[in-house]
């Protein structure tokens, strides 16, 4: 490699390409793939995009003239937050997906309307091609490029992680301090972290080797449990056909219940997972996931599910929410397949209405009372005492005729 960064690997006709648009954050890497994209394809026009789907407040101060300053001819920033809970998140709350048992899919929800909004904007430019910062060994590159490719794939992709030879963190802030572009970045700052509305992820340091605790640099939103309040707290949700529509009697839209059940879920230090995932790419990671509000969401929505659904629709439902983790987690988002599970769970959620009142105490998430119109829990026949609508004797004939395989079975071995 030369000091301009440049790989041994052979770059794709860089004349053709006249502008690209950047999927831009403002941090080290996609500063530093500004002036690497000039530098290394004809020195192109790039223009930076940044998608506000409800990360810090000062992630995105001072974003534009950052990316002026590294080279970029303009920087677009589009306010996407409503739209990606309620037409992201809210769709595959409805399923229950949970990644591996455990993860609430934050990274993989938000990848696909960053990258339609991307397309959006270099179809909007003119552009000829795509830009992203994601990594070669992460899920991320997948799930741009999955997207690019489903809604404009006449334009190119140049992934700079997958070309340069910039390998680590000193070498990017040796290369943009050559260029005497600014940065906030710097060595001590050893977290990888992504953060939106849904979730905020921390992956790197001290969480490389499993052997190691995770410590309080590692979790950024949520309270530590031990140090949340002594008193528990009750918070009343309301759902109309698996939606969570308002909060303490209050209707809102699906951004600010989000935001209210942030707040409350991490004063409590709920919505935290430690785990080790596997990714697309073949190889495990582990990371800190912090969603508080999603946690108290998904526990609400279980709720009302518990009383409406019966036994048959409930395990399909299951098995869509299993279906669906895989299928946002590896980019998917705009296949048949996710709008087909998607199809499936909009029906079942036609009946999930009503309120849960959840418990809220260091860590904890309990729903303690539900209620539904059309929950189908009748306290006449399930209670212990006497009733008047439930003949015992019935229940004689079902268990005949349910073990009737295993009465042949057991008939036949004594022939």
């Amino acid at each position: 490699m030369n000091n301009n960064g440049i790989s041994k690997g052979n770059f794709m006709h860089t004349k053709d390409i006249k502008k690209i648009v950047l999927a831009y954050s403002g941090g080290l890497d996609t500063s530093a793939i500004i002036p690497w994209l000039k530098e290394h394809y004809d020195n192109c026009e790039v223009v930076a995009f940044v998608a506000d789907v409800g990360q810090s407040r000062e992630d995105l101060e001072g974003v534009e003239q950052k990316a002026l300053r590294s080279g970029a001819s303009a920087c677009h920033v589009v306010d996407l937050r409503e739209e990606f809970i309620k037409d992201y998140v809210y769709p595959v709350l409805k399923t229950g997906a949970l990644y591996e048992g455990s993860y609430l899919l934050g990274t993989s929800m938000a990848r696909p309307i960053i990258a339609k909004a991307q397309v959006e904007l270099a179809l909007q430019v003119g552009a000829d091609a795509l830009a992203h910062g994601a990594t070669g060994k992460g899920n991320d590159q997948v799930r741009f490029e999955s997207t690019y490719t489903a809604l404009a794939p006449q334009l190119k992709v140049v992934a700079p992680w997958r070309e340069w030879d910039l390998r680590s963190r000193e070498a990017l802030l040796d290369y943009l301090k050559e260029r005497d572009i600014p940065t906030t970045a710097t060595l001590e700052k050893i977290y990888s972290r992504d953060e939106n509305a849904w979730h905020i992820s921390t992956e790197g340091g001290v969480l490389e080797s499993t052997w190691n605790a995770s410590n309080k640099d590692c979790w950024v939103w949520t309270a530590e449990p031990e140090e949340a309040p002594n008193e528990a707290e009750l918070v009343n949700v309301t759902i109309e056909k698996g939606e969570v529509i308002g909060i303490n009697g209050k209707v809102l839209p699906p951004y600010q219940c989000l935001e209210e059940l942030n707040i409350l879920g991490a004063k409590h230090g709920i919505g935290r997972i430690d785990i080790v995932e596997n990714r697309l790419v073949g190889m495990k990671s582990r990371g800190c996931y912090e969603t508080p509000g999603g946690t108290i969401m998904m526990a609400a929505l279980r709720g009302v599910e518990q009383l409406v659904l019966d036994r048959d629709s409930f395990k399909w439902r299951q098995q869509l929410g299993l279906e669906m983790s895989y299928v946002v987690y590896d980019g998917r988002w705009f296949a048949p397949l996710r709008q087909s599970i998607q199809a499936a769970a909009e029906v079942l959620a036609t009946d999930v209405s009503g309120e849960v009142v959840l418990k809220l105490y260091k860590g904890q998430v309990t729903a303690i009372q539900k209620k539904s119109a059309n929950s189908l829990y009748s306290e006449e026949f399930a209670t212990f005492g006497e009733d008047e609508v439930y003949d015992h004797s019935h229940a004689e004939g079902f268990i005949r005729l349910y073990s009737l395989p295993s009465r042949i079975r057991a008939l036949n071995s004594k022939k």
